[in-house]
């Protein structure tokens, strides 16, 4: 009936982004090595550890990868036979080679899903399974989770609530003729699409905030406990005990807390009356 992919881009060249927010160069060895360390303590984990298994992770990385990298990623994913990884030559191939290798692997299906996920963030066990329960054989049909969680992890651990319309972990379900897959526009560009649901009694993503972002900030808000998280959110052991025992307590950062909710619900109600108002041009 359907193929679910979800799809992740990790170090491919871009020629309109060259640096950090803190104007550090990408694609060293070192942004590497840190990307690396993200990846394997909260991306992975998190997806590896889904309870629906039903999908293939297709990982995208560029061919200039340095060869200890490379392997260290085949040992990582190998024992995993829905994980594909591919290394390719930059953005600029990116969208055809995903195009290229669902064209070869779904013919026989009628619909295809396609989700994407950040390399340094995390989703909730329960996320490819949800995404999925809202399949019903539509013509296209894009399934925005707008709930979800934060977790600045550099220079200290804070954890909070977080509602972000149009985000990066939006979905795509669609008829399998011409397919267009999420990646067709960046995650910001769904405002103009009519063809959305919205999902918003669950919190089924983690958004993961460090030194090296291109653009987040921390902005999460609310008393929340890892120990109320850690069986959902399947992170590395390493990082699981180090939010047990080092989470920054929320007396700590209470205004920062309420700060960012008024800021949050600001953006959210902004963006819903934008699009209600038919401020966005619709598709």
């Amino acid at each position: 009936m359907f193929d679910h992919y979800l799809i992740t881009r990790f170090n491919l060249r871009n020629p309109k982004w060259d640096v950090t927010k803190n104007n550090e160069s990408l694609l060293t060895d070192d942004w590497m090595e840190d990307r690396m360390w993200l990846f394997e303590n909260f991306c992975f984990p998190s997806v590896t550890a889904q309870e629906n298994q039903n999908f293939e992770w297709l990982l995208f990385f560029d061919i200039t990868t340095n060869q200890k990298f490379k392997e260290r990623i085949t040992t990582l994913t190998n024992n995993y036979p829905n994980i594909k990884t591919f290394f390719i030559d930059g953005m600029p191939v990116f969208y055809d080679e995903i195009q290229k290798y669902i064209g070869t692997n779904s013919k026989e299906k009628t619909h295809l899903i396609t989700s994407r996920i950040d390399n340094d963030d995390s989703i909730s066990k329960y996320f490819i399974d949800e995404v999925q329960k809202q399949f019903s054989s539509q013509e296209y049909q894009a399934i925005d989770i707008i709930n979800g969680y934060t977790l600045q992890v550099k220079p200290n651990f804070i954890l909070g609530k977080k509602e972000h319309i149009f985000n990066p972990f939006i979905s795509l379900i669609e008829k399998n003729t011409n397919p267009k897959t999420v990646w067709f526009s960046d995650h910001n560009m769904w405002k103009k699409e009519t063809r959305i649901t919205q999902i918003t009694n669950k919190r089924l993503w983690l958004s993961i905030i460090h030194e090296k972002n291109k653009v987040n900030e921390f902005d999460g808000y609310g008393n929340i406990k890892w120990e109320e998280l850690n069986n959902e959110f399947i992170l590395s052991n390493q990082i699981n005990q180090q939010l047990t025992n080092k989470l920054t307590p929320f007396r700590e950062w209470w205004f920062l807390s309420l700060k960012n909710f008024l800021y949050v619900k600001m953006v959210l109600f902004s963006k819903v009356i934008k699009r209600k108002l038919g401020i966005y041009k619709i598709k």
